[in-house]
């Protein structure tokens, strides 16, 4: 036994992660482990409880020469080509992370973290990722793989905004993920202004909508097939339709892009 106080940092779980949220599931005190509550989302002091905890030491020393900064990028790697998605990623506060549960991905510079994640996320990268996956897992050797928007790109100037790409996309998906305390340090290391931003569901689809949009406009992917892509996501279009009575999310996709669209032809 040992007097001695040691500081631990919680076990992420793929489980726990979703899209643009580090808080999507958390552990009871009996070992159960249940969905984050609308409510407790919009608690910016709520945080999830893991199952297991390690000493920050053995982070530190794993994470030594890597990475520095209080906050971490991952994605899911327990998934099919047959779930609602497939690739599922965020940006979280310092944890560990288990092989076989979130991931890794070490930006640099750090300030391409946010338009990686939404790289990530976006419905035309997953497309692509559901063809590579054949069992449960999205390891780094399939992600090498996949299709990322080039720096070049990244750091243009479209039609549809005055900023950059990487710009326009950073302020949205901070927009997502500050949404707690533990990502104040996300902000500050980026050296961005964004206030924390209170769970909302409707402005969370529709930033989501433009980020999708966005990405299958810098994909150069077409009107008519990014309506085929939306329908390739069929558990996607089930629940939009019980909950709302429509496939909202390949609707407002479809209303970002053509805004987009027109902005590209009259500039």
């Amino acid at each position: 036994m040992t007097t001695d106080v040691e500081a631990m940092l919680p076990l992420y779980e793929a489980k726990m992660i979703h899209h643009y949220d580090h808080r999507w599931a958390t552990y009871e005190r009996d070992g159960t482990v249940r969905d984050v509550t609308l409510e407790e989302k919009q608690d910016p002091d709520f945080v999830v409880i893991p199952r297991y905890w390690v000493s920050e030491d053995d982070v530190a020393s794993k994470l030594e020469e890597k990475w520095s900064y209080d906050w971490l990028l991952g994605w899911r790697d327990i998934c099919r080509s047959t779930d609602e998605r497939t690739c599922i990623a965020t940006i979280s506060g310092n944890h560990a992370s288990p092989e076989g549960g979130t991931l890794l991905a070490f930006c640099d510079p750090p300030e391409a973290a946010p338009v990686l994640l939404a790289n990530f996320n976006s419905f035309a990268f997953d497309f692509v990722a559901r063809q590579k996956v054949g069992g449960t897992h999205l390891k780094y050797f399939t992600m090498r793989q996949l299709p990322m928007i080039p720096p070049h790109v990244a750091n243009s100037i479209p039609t549809w905004t005055e900023k950059s790409v990487a710009e326009w996309i950073t302020e949205r998906v901070l927009e997502l993920v500050i949404d707690n305390h533990e990502m104040q340090s996300l902000a500050q290391d980026l050296g961005a202004c964004t206030p924390q931003t209170p769970w909302n569901m409707e402005s969370r689809a529709k930033v989501r909508a433009e980020l999708d949009a966005a990405f299958f406009h810098l994909y150069g992917i077409e009107r008519d097939d990014v309506d085929y892509i939306m329908d390739t996501f069929p558990i996607v279009k089930r629940k939009d339709e019980a909950a709302f009575g429509e496939y909202r999310t390949k609707r407002l996709i479809l209303e970002a892009y053509d805004a987009m669209s027109v902005s590209n032809v009259t500039g």
